[in-house]
């Protein structure tokens, strides 16, 4: 296989792999902080035990996301260092902010929240696990100002063959970043509520601990239920930005070969790329359109005239991405966020009923439910990264063009089977470490000697 191959594979290994830990940590930090929050509003040891459970899994991924995306970023000037060089002045710097500002802040305040127990007052204890949760959901802020330069990019100007920044407001309110963060952070959220409701689910069905387990899946479904919702806006509005800005990754995403108006949306299509077309196909006249403008009438351009309008700016070329990857990925996503919307309308409506516990069925597929926000999530990043293919960063540097001139195929080769046998270690050490401490369960806790009484609303978790 060619170096452009090999590099890409390593990168997408490298980066499916971390992003397996990103979602849960952004998540499950709000969701333990705001268990530890409860503790210290009501005294409540319940709260205690379920925030000092759910804190050590939190840890566990935490740990494993902290390694693999060190290793990522070695990428850049290792694999891909004429990309490094290309936009290096404008990529490096929310990354060196991010690093010095927002990992600091997480890194910190996780061992103060680890050894800070009984040691600390407690509103500062609790003060400490959501200074950690706000450092990592900013540390994605970075993370994602930085990638969306690369989907949109702004406030730059080309100067002697690089890309250089000339005004960093602009960097850092990147229209693309008011749809891409919201949409990270709050399939983070989705991530973690099933994570929490799949494992009370398990151990309400063994019925362990039923009090943690029990209030752990109603905080849980209420997060979940909400983020879901939340998604599905914010996802609404990030495709309605991508037809203005990528038409040609929305185009891909839905098959889209020929202009309409009104565009319909396709259920299920038959994809022939090598004569770009489909050989069958199953469409809802007019939803394209609708999902595009918010109208049932609007021009939506397709592959063909997008492709020729490519053609003419940057010359020959093939600038149709992979179609038929991304239309289903674009479906499973989609049909995965149905399902995750689903599930939670579902298990508030048994919680409340007292009709949670007798339903072993609802328990079961809710454990199972647990794999759907990581495919989601999983696809959902492919079908960002891939539909802006052949452009590595969005109508200025290609793929290709990114390449490092003085790395061989054979050393990309060698890096990308070791990295994956070590990540492969990696991740029997991680499912080893999350199973030991799920089936093992919450720990008993020192009594709280000066408890508070109830607040004020409190019952919602109850």
């Amino acid at each position: 296989m060619s170096q452009l191959i090999l590099s890409r594979l390593q990168f997408a290994v490298i980066t499916s792999y971390h992003f397996l830990f990103v979602p849960l940590t952004l998540g499950l930090s709000v969701l333990v902080a705001m268990m530890e929050t409860w503790y210290v509003k009501t005294g409540n040891e319940t709260y205690k035990k379920m925030t000092k459970f759910w804190g050590k899994l939190f840890l566990i991924n935490f740990a494993m996301g902290v390694v693999t995306g060190l290793v990522q970023e070695f990428q850049f000037g290792m694999n891909w260092s004429e990309y490094s060089r290309f936009v290096g002045d404008i990529f490096g710097a929310p990354l060196a902010i991010e690093a010095l500002v927002a990992f600091f802040l997480e890194s910190t305040f996780i061992g103060v929240w680890v050894f800070g127990w009984d040691k600390l007052p407690k509103k500062v204890h609790a003060l400490s696990i959501w200074l950690v949760a706000i450092g990592s959901n900013v540390s994605a802020l970075w993370i994602l100002i930085a990638n969306s330069f690369m989907q949109e990019p702004v406030g730059y100007v080309l100067r002697n063959g690089r890309a250089e920044m000339t005004d960093f407001m602009a960097l850092i309110t990147n229209p693309h970043i008011f749809y891409q963060f919201p949409h990270t952070v709050l399939s983070g959220f989705v991530t973690a509520a099933f994570f929490v409701m799949g494992i009370s689910a398990y151990h309400l069905l063994k019925k362990n601990h039923l009090d943690v387990f029990r209030r752990s899946f109603h905080m849980a479904v209420i997060f979940g239920l909400i983020s879901a919702f939340a998604v599905a806006g914010v996802g609404h509005l990030q495709a309605m930005h991508l037809v203005q800005v990528q038409p040609m990754k929305m185009a891909a995403a839905e098959a889209h070969w020929e202009t309409e108006n009104p565009a319909g949306l396709l259920l299920y299509a038959s994809i022939d790329e090598k004569g770009q077309k489909n050989t069958s196909e199953i469409k809802i006249p007019g939803l394209l359109s609708l999902l595009s403008y918010n109208s049932f009438t609007g021009e939506v351009k397709g592959i063909h005239e997008l492709q020729a309008e490519e053609v003419q700016q940057y010359g020959p070329g093939n600038y149709v991405p992979q179609v038929t990857s991304l239309f289903w990925s674009f479906r499973i996503m989609l049909t995965a966020g149905l399902w995750l919307v689903l599930i939670p309308l579902l298990g508030l409506y048994f919680y409340k009923s007292n009709r949670l516990e007798q339903k072993t069925w609802f328990l079961k597929l809710v454990l199972w439910t647990m794999a759907v926000p990581y495919i989601a999530n999983t696809v959902g990043w492919y079908m960002t990264e891939v539909g802006r293919m052949p452009w590595i960063v969005y109508g200025l540097q290609k793929v290709d063009a990114g390449l490092s001139t003085s790395v061989s195929a054979l050393s990309v080769l060698i890096t990308f089977v070791g990295f994956t046998l070590i990540y492969g270690v990696l991740a029997v050490a991680d499912v080893y470490l999350l199973l030991k401490y799920i089936k093992k369960g919450p720990e008993e806790v020192s009594p709280d000697k000066t408890p508070k009484s109830g607040m004020k609303g409190a019952s919602l978790w109850t």
